[in-house]
C-alpha cells in the first residue's frame, strides 16, 4: 500500500505520483490538526503534513 504525506502546496504533486505509480484513482485523507503526536512532514518540504494520500 502507497501513502505519501504532503503539505497543502504538494498534495497535487502527491495525488499524481499515486496515480501515475498504481493507476487508481487516490484517496485523500485530511489529517486530524488536534492530534498532538502528529509530527509527520511532508515528503516533499519540511512543511507539516496536511494530507495522506494512499491508493
Amino acid at each position: 500500500m502507497m501513502k505519501i504525506y504532503s503539505c497543502e502546496e504538494h498534495v497535487e504533486l502527491a495525488l499524481d505520483v499515486t496515480v501515475d505509480e498504481t493507476e487508481h484513482f487516490p484517496v485523500l485523507e485530511k489529517l486530524e490538526e488536534n492530534n498532538e503526536n502528529l509530527s509527520t512532514t511532508c515528503e516533499y518540504c519540511s512543511e507539516t503534513a496536511v494530507y495522506m494520500v494512499s491508493n
